[in-house]
């Protein structure tokens, strides 16, 4: 007898796959027409299907009750994520376009990045009861790098088409796929730091001098060096083996469209074996890869690579929305709900955008005052802030006394969860509302004034479809009773017409002469004479000047 298997595995396929098939349907409307992102459509319809509403999607009973294989599942997910973005990113991107570009990038990435880090910190050392500046460094370096993720509902698409020029479009996708990288050096600064010296360095030994030796050498000598070496040689084979692979007829169009996916597999896999920077690694293997730009535009038409980062949006975003811990955001030890709101909109305003606006002047690819605002307000928070949130989490599991987590690491742990996904759905709902809510302040306002221009305007007559039938035949009529000749003022000359099996008829005589130029032979009676429609010659008639 047939029996129902509600199974996970059938409940996700059929959420899923339903949820996709049906924004599908619409996706136009909602992108092109009304211009939200993906992944805010997405993060709603995670939190509708989630243990919190309709109980579809149930990421707990997944990971087998545990939370700790809850956090690792969503670290990995976000892992292959943004390593499958970034390649993309850098395959997008011009060839040589980092080495052509390094003055811009080396502001955005040098001071640019250092201030937001430092600013997003003094947020959040101000804005959380009882925190030290140490620990709010860490909080801050989580959510310092911008989201490639997000950033692509910004540089992609109807709108960005339209209002972004090319330039700001590659700069702001260079500048997000190289900062999410560089998050390892300002996070682990201050991990290191809180591990050999907070409370007192309790449960470790060496102190300061050992955070900042093992902050030298393991953050920017083995994690950040050698992801840099490793991503180019890795993109570089890959050009070459594609390449030889292509002249000698050895691939197709299938697995040579796929080959830019699979290569950020293969990164995201060895990097992590080695410890290495993944993240930074996918995204210089991608630039290296295009460096001739031959893949980029022998891809350029195709659609699987946006197919993918479309699937991956959608699947990640639904995915926090439902693991999402929402109810800690009213019910924590660590943070009032008030002050969490504040933090989230001094942290949208003044995170990036005073510190782009400084530097705009200096980076030829924002021109005008209205793209640094812009440049400086869209620097969203996403999937990258999430991958830190769970790397911080891991170090801070491995600070223990007696075989239990520090009294202070476990604090920065239940802030750092708060905090972070607070700011990572603020960022998510205000850069997705942005472009429409702009878009609708720009026109309401127009729409309102046009509005009520009208009143004072007669409204026009009415529309009788009888009255111009009758005025149109009337005028036919009247058109009729014309003489020829004053009829033919305004008429352009006849045409001839063609006889079915006989000669043309030629138009008459006064309308072919008010039609074709005169010539002096044929006025002067030599033109030549005109058959019947038998073939007989018809006698020519004396021709005189009066008949002309």
């Amino acid at each position: 007898m047939p029996t129902l298997a509600v199974t996970n595995f059938n409940i996700v396929c059929a959420t899923l796959g339903g949820f996709i098939t049906l924004f599908g349907l619409v996706s136009y409307l909602f992108k092109e027409r009304l211009f939200l992102s993906e992944a805010l459509i997405s993060l709603l319809a995670g939190v509708a299907l989630s243990p919190h509403a309709a109980n579809f999607i149930r990421p707990l009973d997944y990971a087998g009750g545990s939370e700790l294989n809850l956090a690792s599942i969503t670290l990995y997910f976000s892992r292959l994520v943004l390593g499958v973005q970034l390649v993309l990113a850098g395959v997008q991107l011009p060839s040589k376009y980092l080495l052509r570009e390094w003055k811009s990038l080396a502001l955005l990435l040098g001071p640019g990045l250092t201030v937001m880090w430092l600013s997003s910190s003094l947020l959040v050392w101000a804005m959380v009861p009882n925190f030290s500046f140490l620990h709010a460094l860490a909080v801050g370096a989580c959510v310092t790098p911008t989201d490639p993720v997000l950033s692509n509902s910004i540089v992609k698409g109807k709108f960005a088409d339209k209002n972004i020029p090319k330039d700001l479009q590659r700069i702001i996708t260079a500048e997000s796929g190289s900062n999410d990288g560089l998050g390892y050096p300002f996070l682990y600064f201050a991990l290191y730091l809180i591990k050999y010296t907070g409370d007192d360095g309790a449960g470790q030994s060496g102190g300061a001098r050992v955070a900042m030796g093992l902050w030298f050498g393991e953050s920017w000598g083995y994690t950040i060096l050698l992801s840099v070496v490793y991503g180019a040689v890795v993109g570089w084979i890959a050009k070459e083996l594609l390449h030889w692979a292509e002249d000698r007829k050895f691939v197709d169009r299938e697995s040579f469209i796929v080959f830019a996916i699979t290569l950020a597999l293969f990164i995201v896999g060895t990097c992590g074996m080695i410890g290495s920077d993944d993240i930074l690694a996918c995204f210089i293997a991608g630039n290296v890869f295009t460096i001739d730009d031959w893949f980029r535009l022998e891809t350029l038409d195709d659609s699987l690579q946006p197919t993918i980062d479309m699937l991956l949006n959608l699947a990640i975003f639904m995915w926090y929305g439902a693991v999402c811990p929402w109810n800690s955001f009213l019910h924590n030890d660590v943070i009032p709900i008030y002050r969490l709101i504040v933090l989230g909109i001094l942290i949208l305003l003044f995170r990036r955008l005073p510190v782009v606006y400084a530097m705009h002047w200096k980076i030829p690819q924002i021109e005008e005052k209205q793209q640094a605002l812009f440049v400086g307000f869209f620097g969203p928070i996403g999937v990258s802030a999430i991958f830190y949130l769970y790397i911080s989490l891991e170090f801070l599991d491995e600070i223990t006394v007696d075989g239990v987590v520090r009294e202070d690491a476990a604090k920065l742990q239940d802030v750092v969860m708060v905090v972070v996904w607070f700011l990572v759905i603020c960022s998510i709902i205000v850069h997705g509302l942005s472009v429409p809510l702009g878009k609708l302040g720009y026109h309401l306002p127009r729409t309102i004034s046009s509005a009520m221009e009208s009143r004072d305007v007669d409204e026009p007559e009415s529309f009788h479809i009888s009255e111009r039938i009758q005025n149109t035949e009337e005028q036919l009529r009247q058109r009729h009773r014309l003489p020829t000749e004053q009829r033919g003022r305004d008429e352009s000359p006849p045409r001839p017409v063609f006889k079915i099996g006989g000669s043309i008829i030629h138009p008459r005589h006064e309308d072919r002469e008010a039609a074709e130029p005169r010539n002096d032979v044929t006025s002067r009676g030599n033109a030549p004479q005109r058959m019947n429609n038998v073939g007989e010659l018809i006698p020519k008639e004396p021709s005189t000047d009066d008949s002309v």
